[in-house]
């Protein structure tokens, strides 16, 4: 591995740690320690880099944590408590702490939350934060997305539907199956078609329980709006439950409406859509009859 590369890989590694409440020359004993254990204070400050004085306070301090142990003690060896037990037991009890933070930190006495709409950037927290609203799903669940955006949280929905909550989907794109979960739930192709139409490709809409709603692009820069204020959330409902009505008319009437609008509704949608979004339109539903013929 070239130099520069292995060390800023072990720069990163040092910045988790301190992210960990590790010091700086804590996380470089412990990463030390890994390398030549078991060591003495003396092994790992040569290893580490760090002052052969400070070292005995790091090793203790770490010992103190359970981070390492010492095994013998003339000379005093230590030995790196393995990454896989140490890190498991830090998430254990993180994840205690701040749970127990949550209950406490209500208790103080805060005001309503649903006045705000919370933004996010980057693919993963928005992600994270699609899969907790769905777990927090309790009797109804609403989502327009593509199939690609959706496959990502399947699991979780599937889970969801298995706990009783309703679960209804408009989909972009050609196959409802996958996300089909038993008789009380539908899973509908936008319009009939699932064609996507403007920025619909990059979009993720989800509501749940009429209280909190997401509204994500997954564009070059993903950035998303978190809401339980009501009036935002109520703009989000009613739009997926048009899509839901529009779905039903589409199930019964699709034929006509075909007929008189268009494939994609691209005669009204034409006059109405912003000139690039139609004329992108139109091109998609020109490669699809190109591939319907061939």
């Amino acid at each position: 591995m070239d130099i520069s590369v292995a060390k800023a890989n072990l720069q990163g590694l040092i910045r988790n740690l301190q992210s960990l409440g590790f010091s700086d020359y804590e996380a470089k004993a412990y990463i030390s320690l890994l390398k030549v254990q078991p060591a003495t204070a003396y092994e790992v400050s040569k290893e580490a880099g760090i002052p052969k004085a400070n070292c005995y306070t790091v090793l203790e301090s770490l010992s103190k944590r359970d981070s390492v142990q010492p095994i013998s003690e003339s000379p005093l060896r230590y030995v790196a408590v393995p990454p896989e037990v140490l890190f498991e037991r830090i998430a254990k009890s993180t994840e205690e702490r701040c749970n127990q933070l949550v209950n406490d930190l209500k208790a103080v006495g805060t005001g309503p939350d649903y006045d705000y709409v919370w933004s996010l950037s980057g693919r993963d927290p928005i992600n994270q934060a699609i899969d907790q609203l769905i777990r927090d799903a309790k009797h109804q669940l609403w989502v327009k997305a593509t199939a690609s955006a959706l496959m990502v949280h399947r699991e979780a929905l599937r889970e969801c539907a298995a706990r009783g909550v309703i679960v209804r989907i408009i989909l972009f794109g050609d196959d409802p199956e996958p996300f089909q979960f038993g008789d009380e739930n539908r899973c509908w192709l936008h319009e009939g078609n699932g064609i996507a139409v403007g920025i619909s490709h990059l979009l993720f809409t989800i509501a749940r329980d009429y209280e909190e709603a997401i509204v994500a692009e997954f564009g070059e820069a993903p950035h998303a709006s978190v809401t339980r204020n009501r009036a935002m959330v109520n703009v989000v409902d009613s739009l997926i439950r048009h899509e839901i009505y529009f779905a039903e008319i589409f199930e019964a009437f699709g034929d006509e409406i075909m007929e008189c609008f268009g494939p994609a509704l691209y005669h009204l949608r034409s006059k109405y859509l912003p000139r690039q979004q139609a004329e992108d339109l139109g091109s998609r539903l020109d490669d699809i009859r190109m591939a319907s013929r061939g």
